[in-house]
């Protein structure tokens, strides 16, 4: 899952020449129901609060823009929720003081006013952007990511998304970032009802106002927990697994009466304890941080001790540089440079043809804050701070029902116009040549020459059906998910026959399915898969999240004494180079060479014979996007054999343990690669359907290759015993 679009929306912030609070603005302070006088009036500045914006969104974008000493920044979001329960339940509180009762009419009014320009004007460019520079075959996705990022539920769509394993590595949305918005509006969809609820049933005793609040922070702490060590995509994206950030902001805000009283030589080191311990979150983080679970702690709970402190400043609290007029300046900008840098970073590299390095990253968000000033003094403020939205919330809804309508309408209108994919002239047809041809692997290494330059009118299928075309594996749910350690029976082929084979491994032995399944039928073989997501062949222990991935080791395990029972003629393995060791040891390529030729070893146990198939060689980015963006020059997507082995140690270990197991090995780069590099498409056929799987299509219509050589090492019936093979004739 990419971690991109974190922390944004915030609460109103006032203009440089207005520093007064509005609608929980970065110098609200919040007081809560302690102080009473002070409630009812206004808040006093917090220009500590605009300081902490302006370091979570530095965090953010230095993160995002590929900075490696802060690749943790994503913890900005954490911050940005906390802030914003925090001012947005001091300003409810104050209306609360002041009137009795919560306007939800002029609440909402507020945040139409603060949010909808601006964000509507950064979707509409964005989706201009994609059209013109992005990938053509995933313009149709990108609609559906700006109509629910309209309608504040995109969170939902990335968290259901990042559930799919196989497009879990897909280049992010240029509308992802949207995702933190969503879940604040979802927040407050509910939250000044039960505020509201909670005051009244109170009555006098509105200390235990925070209670019931309480426990359903602590019920949504748990869920977060729970859900990360579950489903890391819902864990990040979802709504119930982060209440708890806006939930702890909004409690600080229901205790600033106390807080308020904190003497001076405990709130200072209370606030430099938070800020210190955001900037170590920020350096110590990283993709493989199981985030968000208990690590989210550590960024809340310092957010929470710089707003506590806060509460009772000291004069050489954090406030101290929190305060500089530089960070105060840019804790203005922050919601509109939030909006801006994520679909400058993912489109201006497209745009200009250039990588996505971290120095291009770093001024790319230097444009996209120039962008951001534009916006502020441009769009937010002129219509934010207009007279005619002054008192008049109903006018002020309108507008933003209007904006939101005017941004779903230029959605569906792009979707009826997509961006043309230019096609070439029709290509031979890669299956029915291999079918056909006396000798398949001479006729593929012909085609794998002779790419084609551009798409193929007769592209088999279309572009933008490839991913959405799965094998049986995928569709019967026999691909095992991380947590799982299910053992479904998962049939195919010949399900009568009495000859049993076996496909053994990860995602990358999945991905040969099709080939073995066309293979099992032609020849009246049975054959039974076995596949989990990133669970390597060897007995090895590999990392997860940042964990071991223990789920693997038991699955592995079951495996290997089921197929012992299963009595196969043939077992095929395979699986992924990319993955880490849990528990290193001082030669790691011993580690992996024994934990292979443990398997074998295994395996042979059951009578069976044992193939091990090296992986296959990765494409430089997306395979589908790329053609997808360069559709008249594939030659931008291919790449050279030395660059698309992924672990060129691996195929050594492999080899190494095969041979002390009286295994055979197949190399499939000499399937994949011709003389001039590895394509991403040849004959009609798309060869990938993502940056590292092959696509189905390619892999059916490769299968008369694997046959034969199946057949020179087991004979066409299974019933040679071909001995100590070191490799395959494919593999020299």
């Amino acid at each position: 899952m990419v971690r991109a679009a974190w922390p944004a929306v915030r609460a109103t912030q006032a203009p440089a020449s207005r520093p007064q609070a509005r609608d929980g603005g970065p110098t609200a302070g919040g007081p809560g129901t302690g102080t009473p006088s002070q409630a009812a009036g206004k808040a006093p500045l917090r220009l500590d609060i605009q300081g902490l914006r302006a370091l979570a969104v530095s965090l953010v974008v230095l993160a995002h823009a590929g900075v490696r000493h802060a690749a943790g920044g994503y913890i900005g979001v954490d911050v940005f929720f906390v802030i914003s329960g925090f001012l947005i339940t001091s300003l409810l509180l104050r209306e609360l003081a002041r009137d009795g009762r919560i306007s939800v009419r002029r609440f909402y009014a507020r945040r139409a006013l603060r949010l909808l320009p601006a964000s509507t004007v950064v979707a509409l460019v964005t989706l201009c952007g994609a059209w013109l520079f992005l990938s053509k075959i995933r313009f149709e996705e990108y609609v559906g990511d700006a109509l629910s990022s309209t309608f504040y539920v995109v969170n939902l769509r990335l968290a259901s998304a990042g559930t799919d394993y196989l497009n879990a590595d897909s280049p992010p949305s240029p509308f992802q970032h949207f995702w933190s918005l969503a879940v604040e509006e979802q927040f407050y969809l509910v939250w000044p009802l039960l505020l509201w609820a909670g005051w009244k049933l109170a009555r006098r005793r509105k200390r235990l106002v925070a209670v019931p609040f309480a426990m359903l922070c602590l019920a949504s702490f748990a869920l977060n927990v729970h859900v990360t060590g579950v489903s890391a995509s819902w864990a990040y994206f979802g709504s119930h697994t982060r209440f708890w950030e806006l939930g702890v902001g909004a409690l600080l805000a229901l205790s600033v009466g106390r807080l308020e009283r904190l003497p001076t030589w405990v709130s200072g080191p209370m606030s430099w304890i938070g800020l210190v311990s955001l900037l170590v979150a920020a350096a110590r983080f990283d993709d493989d941080t199981p985030f968000p679970g208990y690590y989210a702690l550590v960024p809340v709970l310092g957010v929470a001790l710089v707003l506590a402190g806060g509460c009772s400043p000291a004069r050489y609290g954090a406030g101290l540089v929190l305060s500089l007029r530089p960070a105060v300046w840019l804790g203005g900008l922050s919601y509109s440079w939030y909006l801006w840098h994520w679909p400058v970073l993912v489109i201006l590299p497209m745009a200009l043809d250039r990588p996505a390095t971290a120095p291009f990253g770093l001024v790319s968000a230097a444009l996209a804050l120039l962008l951001a000033w534009l916006t502020l003094h441009l769009v937010e403020n002129p219509v934010r701070f207009h007279q005619v939205f002054r008192g008049r919330p109903l006018r002020a809804l309108g507008l933003g029902a209007g904006l939101a309508a005017g941004a779903a309408a230029a959605a569906l209108v792009a979707a009826s116009f997509p961006p043309p994919i230019a096609s070439d002239l029709a290509a031979p047809e890669l299956r029915s040549t291999l079918t056909g041809a006396a000798d398949p692997r001479a006729a593929l290494s012909t085609l794998l020459d002779s790419p084609p330059h551009g798409l193929p009118s007769n592209l088999t299928p279309g572009l933008t059906g490839i991913k959405g075309t799965l094998s049986a594996v995928y569709r019967d749910g026999c691909h095992i998910g991380y947590q799982s350690t299910a053992t479904p029976p998962c049939v195919y082929g010949d399900r009568s026959a009495s000859k049993v084979v076996v496909l053994f491994g990860d995602s990358h032995a999945a991905q040969w399915f099709p080939a073995l399944d066309r293979l099992a039928r032609e020849r009246h073989w049975k054959l039974v898969s076995m596949t989990k997501a990133s669970c390597k062949v060897a007995t090895v222990t590999t990392v997860y999240q940042g964990r071991p991935y223990v789920s693997c080791d038991r699955w592995r395990t079951a495996q290997l004494a089921r197929i012992r029972v299963l009595r196969p003629a043939l077992v095929i393995t395979s699986s992924s180079d990319s993955a880490d060791l849990a528990r290193p040891s001082g030669d790691p390529r011993r580690q992996w060479t024994d934990g292979f030729a443990r398997t074998y070893r295994e395996l042979a146990r059951s009578g069976a014979e044992v193939l091990a198939v090296v992986d296959t060689p990765w494409p430089k980015e997306d395979a589908v996007d790329c053609a997808g963006t360069h559709p008249l020059d594939l030659e931008r997507c291919s790449s050279l054999v030395v660059d698309a082995v992924k672990d060129p140690g691996k195929k050594r270990e492999i080899t190494d343990a095969a041979a002390a197991a009286d295994v055979s090995v197949i190399d499939p780069v000499p399937w994949l690669c011709g003389t001039g590099g590895c394509p991403v498409v040849v004959g009609d056929t798309l060869v990938y359907r993502d940056d590292s799987h092959l696509s189905e299509t390619y892999a059916e219509a490769v299968a008369p290759v694997l046959g034969r050589e199946l057949t020179a090492l087991y004979g066409a019936d299974l019933s040679r015993r071909p001995g100590r093979i070191p490799e395959s004739p494919a593999g020299r």
